[in-house]
């Protein structure tokens, strides 16, 4: 089970060794014991590269390349040098080379090793994309693999393939599937018997319950994983066990073992010679400070890891540095300054491409200008997040709908190619039934009725296929536009209902914007099983408020929409307070635990007084997408409508929605103030909500 167990095979070569070392062996070994011993030595070589691989990977790679010179073409040798070359060029997110490497492995000669090779292939196209944030389609690219391929591999490239799932399925939410994916690769690190493996692989098994909300047994398997690091250690493979378990223990009231276990992974990081390991370290350090309410410490932090990270080009660490030195400032007092340097960790997130980090940037910063009175500078930020957010909606939203049109288009034509098969049996059917009746017409003139039967027989066939075919489109075409956890409508069907409620001149209705306050908060504290338990009750809770023939939305993740026919009088209002109180009421039951929940709500009817202005459906959102924000920013479980709006056309209502604040001090828009219940604490959510903001 572990590194003292020695296989059969490395005995049989060690005492080759001996035996060529004894007195009577000569100087000159055989061919045999020679290639033994070089494969003992590349064997030691790409175990010790790839536990020391984050700390350096550009020139461990450098290494590796010179190593593999001289190995023969097609060798397993050769492949095992590739396969981890093209993982040291992903960590070092060196897109050329790693896109290079992976097309070698693609191309390996035909035998018993391509298999492997297109494992090791998808391993390190996985890599890459997760290093840039795209887990969906790195997460498609592993399970691309088939099981045979898999099989065929040797272990340790399938333990890395499963360790690799495992970290990106639990960073995308599935968690069970990282749970059964994280032992797996338990199993495979065991089989192979490095301590350093095992470790690695409980550090995130360890993360994954956690993120189950199971925080016994999350710091259970970090102990293991630490035990099993101090029978090998090496200091990258501690470091990461550190770190992980100043996370596991931050949220104690004692924080004595999360700053021993972030001292620690720092020294261990120093040690690697690691510098853009330890300029990451040093920012999660500093982030640390922030949630524990020192800023000054935290900003010493963040400037350590600054440069660092600029010197090592981690764009991740330099990012995490300059957004924690920015919040350090806000929480300091120096809300400008601050701002500042927050705004520019956020665009190196976005020049990157890593824009679920940025939109969480933007988030952060709302959160934290909100706290420092700057309600203004709160709203433009919450007002970019939204933005980014919109972006990586869309592009996820574009995936899954190439994906789904993909399946439907495959359908399709499996459906096609059944009913052409069909047409050409009922055609043979046909010639078959017209030559029997021609030989038979002379002697019974009755066999043409019979004929005509079996025509309308198959006839009626195919018009029962048809209509089946038009049954399974009308059942995919609801599919592709209701949302799975909710049952409401999505954006796709929204984009086709939204034209019978607007004409040419714009939107004759009333629009919602519902945001579940502080969702992130109850994923953290309560889990995502609870996540999307409030996610569902709510969805019920907002259909109790509508008619039937009104439109309600899953807007993206935590934001629900409605679109109302109803436009008379008080009609918004009195809806609005009502989805109010129905979603802050009362608490979420979810297993025997009580969630509090609450919501900010934008709202406006159309048209508008006092000029009766009309917006298209997009700019109607935009309103109340910037309404709630305000709702938002003045405290949450609120509803802010606008009432009216001194602009005779769109363009004009843009140019105030843009400064909407300022515009309602000046008295150029009219804007109702809405409160929802007070939200009821369940005993004991002190203990189970985290520290930090959430929207």
């Amino acid at each position: 089970m572990h590194s003292s167990l020695v296989s059969r095979s490395t005995l049989c070569a060690l005492l080759a060794l001996l035996c060529a070392c004894s007195p009577g062996g000569g100087s000159d070994a055989p061919p045999a014991v020679a290639a033994a011993a070089r494969d003992q030595g590349l064997a030691r070589d790409l175990e010790r590269i790839e536990r020391a691989a984050r700390a350096r990977p550009a020139q461990l790679e450098l290494e590796l390349r010179a190593r593999a010179q001289g190995l023969a073409p097609g060798s397993a040798a050769a492949l095992d040098v590739l396969a981890l070359r093209g993982w040291l060029a992903a960590l070092a997110r060196d897109r050329a080379l790693s896109e290079q490497i992976r097309q070698q492995l693609r191309d390996w000669p035909a035998g018993a090793l391509r298999p492997a090779a297109g494992v090791a292939a998808a391993s390190v196209g996985a890599e890459y994309l997760r290093a840039h944030g795209d887990l969906r389609e790195a997460r498609k690219l592993l399970l691309a693999v088939d099981a045979q391929q898999l099989n065929a591999a040797g272990p340790a490239l399938r333990w890395r393939y499963y360790d690799q799932l495992a970290f990106i399925s639990g960073d995308s939410g599935e968690l069970d599937a990282s749970l059964n994916y994280g032992h797996a690769a338990l199993r495979l690190a065991e089989q192979i018997g490095q301590p350093w493996r095992i470790a690695l692989t409980l550090v995130g098994l360890a993360h994954t319950s956690d993120r189950a909300d199971t925080p016994a047994r999350a710091r259970q398997l970090i102990n293991q994983a630490l035990a099993e690091a101090q029978k090998d250690p090496d200091p990258m493979t501690l470091n990461r066990v550190y770190t992980m378990r100043g996370i596991l223990y931050a949220s104690d009231s004692d924080s004595s073992i999360t700053l021993q276990a972030n001292s620690d992974a720092l020294e261990q990081a120093t040690r690697a010679g690691a510098d853009s390991v330890r300029a990451l370290g040093l920012a999660n350090f500093a982030d640390y400070h922030l949630r524990q309410g020192h800023p000054a410490r935290a900003l010493e932090l963040a400037q350590q890891a600054l440069p660092l990270a600029r010197a090592t080009r981690n764009i991740s660490a330099e990012s995490v540095a300059r957004s924690n030195i920015g919040l350090a400032k806000i929480a300091m007092g120096r809300v400008a300054e601050g701002s500042e340097d927050v705004r520019a960790g956020i665009m190196l997130d976005e020049q990157q491409g890593a824009l679920s980090y940025a939109s969480a940037g933007w988030e952060e910063l709302a959160g934290y200008l909100e706290k420092a009175g700057d309600l203004a500078g709160a709203v433009n930020a919450y007002r970019e997040h939204r933005r980014v957010s919109e972006r990586v909606l869309r592009d996820e939203t574009r995936k899954l709908l190439l994906e789904a049109q993909e399946r439907q288009d495959a359908e399709q034509r499996a459906r096609d190619i059944e009913l052409l098969n069909r047409d050409n049996a009922l055609k043979a059917e046909q010639v078959q039934q017209r030559n029997l009746a021609l030989l038979l017409w002379a002697a019974m003139g009755g066999c043409v009725l019979v004929s005509l039967g079996l025509l309308w027989q198959a006839f009626r066939r195919v018009r029962r296929t048809n209509e089946a075919l038009a049954h399974s489109n009308a059942s995919l075409k609801r599919q592709s536009e209701t949302d799975p956890l909710t049952g409401l409508a999505n954006r796709r069907h929204f984009q086709a209902a939204i034209k019978s409620l607007s004409g040419v001149e714009g939107l004759t209705a009333s629009v919602f914007l519902i945001d579940i306050d502080h969702f992130k908060r109850i994923n953290d504290g309560f889990g995502h099983a609870a996540g999307d338990a409030v996610l569902i009750e709510i969805a019920g809770r907002l259909r109790q408020a509508v008619r039937d023939d009104d439109l309600i939305v899953r807007w993206g993740g935590e934001e629900f929409l409605i679109v109302a026919r109803g436009r008379e009088g008080l009609f918004a209002a009195q809806l609005a307070q009502r989805l109010l109180d129905l979603v802050g009421g009362r608490p979420v039951l979810q297993d025997g635990r009580e969630i509090p929940v609450t919501a900010s709500i934008g709202f406006v009817s159309l048209p508008l007084p006092p000029h009766g202005l009309r917006l298209s459906w997009e700019r109607a959102i935009d309103l109340v997408d910037t309404v709630l924000y305000l709702a938002k920013a003045h405290g949450r479980n609120k509803a802010y409508g606008v009432e009216r709006i001194d602009a005779a056309d769109a363009p004009a209502a843009a140019l105030l929605t843009a400064r909407l604040e300022a515009a309602w001090s000046e008295g150029r828009v009219g804007l109702q103030v809405l409160s929802g219940p007070a939200a009821a604490r369940p005993a004991g959510a002190g203990a189970t909500t985290p520290q930090g903001t959430g929207a």
